[in-house]
């Protein structure tokens, strides 16, 4: 055989063994793909919910609450192949009109607060229209199946979705009974199963002792200046939206923002009962838990953190070093706080480790005043309870959105991909 031959045929030796194993590679994709498709039950979008103090994704100069100093969680999720969107209600309202808000907010139309409630509290019946993330949300697809979403809170956002669950499902039956049928909002008229899966996190289902000590108009004005300097801008330039068009507070053509802060923390809100501070506070969150319950057939999830240590001496906890600055004081005061007074929720040493903001045993789920089940997640979502799904050690209330040094992508890759395995 000459050498002409030889090299010839090395050739198509070598073209086999690069076509044979561009096949096997290719497989592999497709069985990979095949397990992916397998395991994942639904394609319910997710909605993300924020927090106290929380903004939408066009404030701040674009800083995303979701993802922090690190990025962007939505666009991560959507990347990796998991629907995802951002929804903003009032970041110091009530968890009633919280979640009046993230109803039209998500189906689209004028926010309506209920004719009962807005008279009872002294606000305007109706709000901001939205154009509506998911207009056919709760509507039937093509498969005769309704259209139903997963909703992730933070903090307060962990409050504000168990009670839109409650509202969607069960109605109120105060708002039937004060309202005209034609003018009653569909949210009210419960009888919807529109939501797959709950999932708070670093929630305060059963309040904040900080809220109790010190109120919450202080704490607001340090995280305008945290958020401020984060941002790279003066306060005066701080763009931020406390969304209480409700109440009157709308902000003035061309009010500074320091003048509009100035009347939102001197109005006469924080002394109704109509806002966060009193929802956050044990007291209100046991009024809560008293009215809203597990729906069965809807997954609940919780998740707590805490990054305090003990006083061997005193018992005490103290924020750990990695905590952010904005917090210590918090976890200091929740630390410490008890309370045994006649008609109050009980607070004792129980509620000392903390995330800097919420006590462990309040991110766990409802047990003030409510009768929720609460188990240990085993890798199996089950319906009719809370699957706690952990304490995440070191890590404060800011850093499982990506506020501090922990990297968040990797926990909520793993947290839609649970979801999308739900049943449907």
């Amino acid at each position: 055989m000459g050498r002409n031959e030889v090299g010839y045929l090395f050739k198509v030796i070598l073209q086999m063994k690069k076509t044979i194993l561009l096949f096997v590679l290719g497989l592999s994709v497709m069985v990979l793909s095949v397990r992916a498709q397998a395991a994942r039950q639904n394609s319910y979008p997710i909605i993300l919910v924020h927090g106290l103090f929380g903004w939408d994704r066009d404030e701040v100069f674009n800083v995303k609450y979701w993802g922090g100093f690190h990025g962007d969680i939505q666009n991560d999720l959507n990347r990796q192949g998991f629907k995802t969107y951002t929804a903003a209600v009032g970041p110091v309202s009530s968890n009633w009109d919280r979640a009046c808000e993230l109803y039209a907010y998500i189906k689209g139309g004028t926010v309506d607060y209920g004719k009962a409630h807005s008279a009872k509290m002294g606000h305007a019946r109706y709000g901001r229209t939205y154009p509506g993330l998911i207009k056919q949300w709760g509507s039937l697809n093509d498969e005769n199946e309704i259209q139903k979403i997963h909703l992730i809170g933070h903090s307060q956002g962990g409050q504000t979705i168990r009670l839109l669950a409650q509202l969607l499902a069960e109605g109120s039956l105060e708002e039937i009974q004060a309202t005209p049928a034609h003018e009653l909002s569909p949210l009210f008229q419960g009888k919807k199963n529109w939501v797959s899966s709950i999932t708070a996190l670093f929630a305060p289902h059963n309040g904040s002792p900080l809220a109790d000590a010190i109120g919450l108009v202080p704490v607001i004005e340090n995280f305008i200046k945290i958020v401020a300097a984060m941002s790279g801008v003066r306060e005066d330039q701080f763009l931020y939206d406390f969304k209480l068009d409700q109440w009157g507070l709308s902000r003035r053509p061309q009010e500074s923002f320091l003048s509009y802060k100035k009347r939102i923390l001197n109005s006469g809100i924080w002394r109704t009962k109509d806002i966060a501070s009193f929802d956050l506070s044990t007291d209100g969150a046991k009024e809560m838990n008293k009215i809203t319950k597990i729906q069965p057939e809807i997954f609940y999830f919780s998740v707590a953190g805490k990054n305090t240590w003990e006083d061997i001496f005193t018992g005490y906890n103290y924020p750990q070093i990695n905590m952010i600055e904005i917090l210590k004081p918090a976890a200091a005061i929740i630390g410490s706080f008890t309370r045994n007074q006649p008609g109050r929720v009980k607070i004792d040493s129980t509620w000392w480790p903390n995330d800097g903001l919420v006590p462990v045993t309040s991110a766990k789920g409802p047990s003030v005043g409510s009768n929720d089940l609460i188990s240990n997640y085993d890798g199996e979502a089950k319906l009719g309870r809370w699957n706690y799904m952990g304490l995440y050690l070191s890590t404060d209330h800011t850093a499982i959105v990506g506020w501090n040094l922990q990297e968040p992508s990797k926990f909520f890759r793993s947290l839609a991909k649970k979801l999308s395995e739900l049943p449907n």
